[in-house]
């Protein structure tokens, strides 16, 4: 599923954020250490080491919970019957079930037992319960809500996103990115970015039923978490640029590295258009996905960071500031991109001038225009009943 085609230029050896090991890739800050990406997570909500995309990007820590245990095995099931279920009626179906049986009740008192990861896991399966019921843009604290979905369902959203401290994670970033394990175990232990690239990867909690072939929105969501993979030099990069002077020697460097890891990442993109097109798709997965588009929850984090270094504007999937396409992510994350927002203002004045640096920086804003375009596509095929290939103008 992610074959040596997606890889991008810097190499795809172990990284090392501090190191200069990547053929092309500059190296991240070095005043910041990395995140060991070999360290467990940590149980409660980390205040104590500040997230560090030079570790893994905005990919979890660790590898995604597969399967949940005690009472959260029916939450489990909850979410993989809702997923393959034929309409929305039939997921609400699901859900007013098991308020009846004082399932969800249960495990609203059980929140707060969670640690950090497990909760994480637990929010992957309320986010595609919400969006298989058609409820993904509802606020689950809002009065309003309580006309439209279920009341104890929302007690249990509201009470999970508290825990991880993250109203809105019912998007791309929570379905795409804890929605994923590696088709088989590792034979040791690799950094989540490089597992990510380098092993096949399967969806924990499948749109599609159990054997069959996977459906265009497993296809489109397992490509988000590659392409978050494979973005780890984006984010290096970003670093590298924070703070630079746009006279400074490196910058045109770092610009051209970047331009080079954004046509690698289209061409990941394009690789996975066929098996994408080429997979089956019902009614029901073309409305999750429509109601996601609507939502403005489908831009994928690493495409947002580009954006923070570039300053890429205008209107995305139905959404026209960043704040609002920044607000499906963690608060950690979004700190980040802020920052680089301020770090990276003075390489951005390089598109108020002129000679060979500003050519090399609007070529960098050209190749991220493209790969953004080339992702748009990408989604408007899975959403397609019969989707044509992505073709080389996308």
């Amino acid at each position: 599923m992610s074959g040596p085609s997606a890889v991008p230029p810097a190499g795809s050896g172990t990284p090392a954020p501090t190191s200069d090991s990547a053929p092309g890739i500059p190296s991240a800050t070095p005043a910041t250490p990395a995140t060991p990406a070999t360290s467990a997570a940590p149980a409660e909500p980390a205040a104590v080491s500040p997230h560090d995309p030079c570790a893994h990007g905005f990919l979890p820590e660790r590898p995604p919970v597969r399967s949940m245990i005690g009472t959260w095995t029916r939450l489990d099931a909850m979410a993989r019957a809702a997923a393959v279920a034929p309409d929305r009626a039939a997921a609400i179906a699901l859900v007013e079930r098991a308020h009846r049986a004082e399932e969800l009740s249960a495990l609203r008192q059980r929140v707060s037992r969670l640690s950090l990861r497990n909760a994480e896991a637990a929010a992957l399966r309320i986010a595609v319960i919400a969006v298989s019921c058609g409820w993904c843009g509802l606020d689950p604290q809002a009065p309003a809500a309580r006309e439209v979905a279920d009341e104890a369902f929302l007690d249990l959203w509201a009470a999970i996103a508290h825990r991880i401290d993250h109203d809105q994670f019912v998007a791309l970033p929570t379905l795409a990115l804890h929605n994923w394990v590696p088709e088989r175990k590792p034979r040791r232990h690799i950094p989540i970015d490089q597992l990510a690239r380098t092993e096949v990867l399967v969806p924990i909690v499948r749109w599609a039923p159990e054997g069959q072939p996977l459906s265009r929105l497993d296809r489109l969501m397992l490509a988000a978490t590659r392409l978050e993979a494979h973005g780890i030099w984006l984010f290096r990069l970003a670093e590298t640029l924070a703070g630079r002077s746009p006279d400074d020697s490196s910058t045109p460097t770092a610009l051209r590295r970047l331009v080079r890891v954004q046509h690698a990442l289209r061409a990941q993109l394009l690789a996975e258009a066929a098996e994408l097109t080429a997979a089956p798709a019902t009614p029901q997965q073309r409305a999750v996905l429509g109601a996601l588009v609507e939502q403005g929850a489908l831009e994928p984090p690493v495409l947002q960071a580009a954006e923070a270094v570039l300053g890429i504007g205008g209107r995305r999937m139905g959404e026209g500031r960043r704040q609002l396409l920044r607000r499906h992510l963690p608060a950690q994350h979004r700190a980040w991109l802020s920052a680089m927002d301020r770090h990276c203002a003075p390489v951005r004045t390089l598109a108020h001038r002129g000679g060979p640096d500003a050519a090399v920086y609007r070529e960098a804003q050209e190749s991220l225009i493209a790969l953004r375009r080339t992702y748009t596509a990408l989604v408007q095929a899975a959403a397609r009943p019969t989707a044509a290939p992505l073709t080389a103008a996308a």
